[in-house]
């Protein structure tokens, strides 16, 4: 066995500090625009808070635009020779036992319908390239809700009787949802994980090529030093027109920056939680997750985990790498604004809990860098929001401030000094950074004919990304809203949770987009009116922020649509490549969605109840009792309280009980067969009734 020559740790150093050269010369020479703009007699107070603001924000949006650039240069320029899958790293030893790879699948009340077809489509595509047998399933339940449990169970059975996968499609519910879905990952590790090399992460909206697949485990194989190797998921499927203008986005746009992002990470990379390949000893060896000291939201569990456990594994000198040109990795975005925003209220606690560890000892620069980026994905908008209120007070005050033309003995009047060419420079260059990566994006279509024609070619992209900067600009404000909202919440101490996610398209109504947008509109009105009347030149810079306020309700609604999504469609705007030339293993998952083809009778059936289905129906009772884990007895105390629910559910129905008390119900199985047996032992003209 031999082993090739590694890159040269200086030429890693080199780059980074190229990058962040870049960066730090950008800044000073933004921030060296914005001192000029101000008076030479010194920094007035709002004018220090101006300063230390925009130094902030605008260092934050040149690692962005630096990444972007670095991007768009490896890919133009060839793929990165220092890209891992371009390493070739260990030669293959065939006197080496194959290895084995769990693909897991952790689900938290999701819908069950959508999983499956999405596993199964895995399934099919990894059969496609003859390597399934190195490959084994596991449903990962997390879900609390009884009948959601119910249905898992009979989607897993059919799954495995459909493709004949006993003994490698598994399904496990947990009893307790301990560290959520970070603790779900350290169950299986700690009961199964020894029987596998690696595991492969996915999300309950995830979709992987069954070659994707297979490359991974292979690279994997060829670097024993890495731990961990992430690929960039692409969004897919979704058709509300909201949905449709983030995928475009994220297809077009994402390649770039997931290259920038390897180019100066490289092996010290980063985990986003799922679409990644984790090789399973270090991950038990070094990535137990602490409780943080404290009560939520900072303290507690560590919500984002994925940033933590990464770090865990660069400190202890393994490699993580962004797979950033492995192509096949796909997954699901919300369909609406709102949805988005409250998929961020959840990210943004864990996030902000990264500042903690930020600060913690034994972690490097490059960790503690991630976790900062971290947390300034969310604390940016707070951030903002005080910039422009700072930007709009500091004018106010400049236009009650009468200028004197003579001082002292001067016959001639002394004019005033104007900054505009400066500010409009600082305005311009700030601008640039912004947008200038969404034209490099499209450039790079020059370069693949092929590319070039999946996106609808280059008149229709264009036009595509036209109007997504102009819905980006208006619904900017909206989302800073949203985030300034979601960090003061959190400061204030009120904990989020965990809430499943709304995945399915579905429209938005006037009643919850005013609900949820009202205050922001008000806002933009009143934020209007005032900046017009009292401070008319800051107005005209001001209106695309009043407009996207001012606008949220029916931007809101008017994205929502799925006829726009699939009008926009029709007219070859915010097309992609998985669109126009769609993957085997999206096919695959259409089929599965549409047809549903089912092998058990009983699910054919669409009950009112799956909990009901489990008490009466022998077959779903015996698999659910066949599935649940052993557990001690129920104390006195307990098996009161289960005799109480059994009581109440006799005399006024299951809808008289919650959903904890249905679980905890179905959970116990003496008290389960006890209710099938209560069940069948009734008269045959009540056989069709609860007890």
């Amino acid at each position: 066995m031999t082993q090739t020559v590694q890159p040269p740790i200086m030429g890693h150093a080199l780059r980074r500090v190229v990058f962040f050269l870049l960066v730090l010369l950008t800044t000073l020479g933004a921030m060296g625009l914005m001192v000029s703009v101000f008076q030479t007699d010194g920094l007035s107070p709002m004018e220090l808070i101006l300063l230390v603001l925009y130094a902030i924000l605008f260092s934050w949006i040149c690692i962005s635009f630096w990444t972007a650039f670095m991007g768009f240069f490896v890919i133009l320029t060839g793929r990165d020779r220092w890209a891992i899958s371009r390493q070739s790293g260990l030669a293959s030893d065939p006197a080496a036992p194959a290895s084995r790879t769990a693909i897991l699948m952790p689900i938290y009340n999701e819908d069950s319908e959508r999983v499956f077809a999405g596993l199964r489509a895995i399934h099919r595509s990894l059969a496609d390239t003859g390597q399934l047998a190195g490959f084994d399933f596991f449903v990962l339940s997390d879900t609390r809700d009884p009948d959601v449990w119910v249905e898992e169970e009979l989607r897993w059975q059919d799954m495995v009787r459909a493709l004949d996968g006993k003994g490698r499609i598994f399904y496990r519910n947990r009893p307790e949802n301990t560290s959520r879905k970070s603790g779900n990952l350290e169950d299986f590790c700690t009961r199964w994980g020894g029987r596998y090399r690696y595991m492969i992460v996915l999300d309950a909206d995830s979709i992987m090529k069954g070659e994707t697949l297979v490359e991974m485990v292979r690279i994997m194989e060829r670097h024993p030093r890495v731990a961990l190797l992430q690929t960039p998921p692409v969004p897919i499927n979704r058709e509300s027109l909201f949905a449709r203008i983030l995928q475009f986005a994220g297809s077009l746009y994402g390649r770039m920056f997931t290259a920038g992002l390897n180019y100066w990470q490289l092996g010290e990379s980063n985990y986003w939680g799922h679409n990644a390949i984790i090789r399973i000893q270090p991950f038990l060896d070094h990535c137990g997750l602490p409780k943080l000291p404290g009560r939520e939201p900072f303290g507690g569990d560590i919500l984002s985990h994925d940033f933590v456990e990464a770090a865990l594994l660069r400190r202890a000198g393994w490699e993580v790498w962004l797979a950033y040109d492995l192509e096949g990795s796909y997954e699901e975005i919300p369909p609406t604004l709102i949805d988005y925003a409250k998929r961020d209220r959840r990210w943004c606690q864990g996030n902000l809990q990264h500042l903690r560890l930020a600060l913690s000892r034994g972690f490097n620069a490059l960790s503690r860098l991630h976790f900062l980026m971290g947390v300034m994905s969310y604390a940016a908008s707070p951030l903002w929001l005080l910039f422009l209120l700072a930007t709009g007070i500091d004018a106010y005050f400049q236009t009650r401030h009468e200028p004197v033309y003579f001082f002292g003995e001067n016959w001639a009047p002394v004019w005033p000094v104007s900054f505009a060419v400066e500010m409009t420079t600082v305005l311009l260059v700030t601008l640039t950074m912004l947008f200038l990566p969404k034209g490099l994006a499209l450039l790079l279509l020059l370069k693949d004919g092929r590319l070039r024609r999946a996106y609808g070619g280059m008149i229709k992209a264009t036009l595509s990304v036209a109007l997504e900067t102009l819905f980006s600009v208006l619904t900017a404000p909206v989302l800073m809203l949203f985030q300034t909202k979601f960090v003061l919440a959190i400061l204030m101490r009120r904990a989020v949770g965990w809430p499943p996610q709304q995945r399915g398209d579905h429209m938005t109504g006037f009643r919850e987009a005013a609900l949820t947008h009202g205050v922001q509109t008000l806002i933009g009105i009143v934020a209007g009116v005032l900046s017009y009347q009292y401070v008319p030149a800051f107005f005209w810079w001001f209106i695309p922020v009043l407009l996207g306020l001012v606008l949220a309700i029916p931007v809101s609604m008017l994205s929502s649509s799925i006829a726009l999504g699939r009008q926009a469609r029709e007219l070859g705007l915010f097309l992609t490549p998985e669109e126009t030339e769609p993957p085997v293993v999206l096919d695959y998952l259409a089929e599965n969605l549409e047809e549903d083809e089912l092998v058990l009778p009983v699910l054919r059936e669409r009950p009112t109840s799956r909990f009901v289905q489990a008490l009466t129906d022998p077959y779903v009772n015996a698999l659910h009792l066949s599935l649940l884990p052993p557990r001690e007895p129920p104390g006195k105390r307990r098996r009161h309280y289960l005799e109480g629910l059994i009581h109440q559910l006799e005399e006024e129905g299951p809808d008289s009980l919650s959903a904890v008390q249905k679980r905890d119900l179905i959970s116990d199985p003496e008290m389960l067969a006890r209710l099938h047996a209560l069940f069948w032992s009734r008269p045959p003209a009540n056989a069709g009734m609860l007890p």
